[in-house]
């Protein structure tokens, strides 16, 4: 794979292989983020997250508590003149956080203790049904 020596580029494969999704699309216009039902609760805007992982700037991203307040209510995805769906992208982000190594099982063994306590529980529960055999 080209991207192995680029953490930034390899991120971004990743996420638009989990996801199905073209962030690079996005333009900006702030539509997601207006319609948005959690946004005041996020660190980031929805906008910013497409803008911060078009930017590179991974680490913002990773430590952000966004993609775990975002409901998936796919609004934002309603609302995109690029037909982005961000709610398919949070779930990416999600599943990356969650799954570091890019394993395909996830075991509760795995999960830091730490980020167990700022996780939102359904996220836990869906994540245990889609790689847990």
């Amino acid at each position: 794979m080209q991207n192995q020596g680029n953490p930034v580029k390899k991120l971004h494969s990743e996420i638009m292989e989990r996801s199905g999704q073209d962030f690079y699309k996005c333009i900006q216009c702030g539509k997601c983020t207006a319609g948005c039902p959690v946004v005041s609760a996020m660190d980031l805007l929805p906008r910013e997250v497409l803008l911060y992982l078009q930017m590179g700037q991974v680490e913002k991203l990773m430590n952000s508590k966004t993609p775990w307040i975002c409901a998936s209510c796919f609004t934002c995805g309603a609302r995109c003149i690029k037909d982005i769906d961000l709610a398919r992208i949070m779930e990416a982000i999600r599943a990356k956080i969650l799954r570091p190594r890019g394993a395909n099982a996830l075991s509760p063994g795995e999960i830091p203790k730490e980020l167990l306590q700022k996780v939102p529980q359904q996220a836990l529960v869906s994540s245990f049904r889609k790689y847990t055999r």
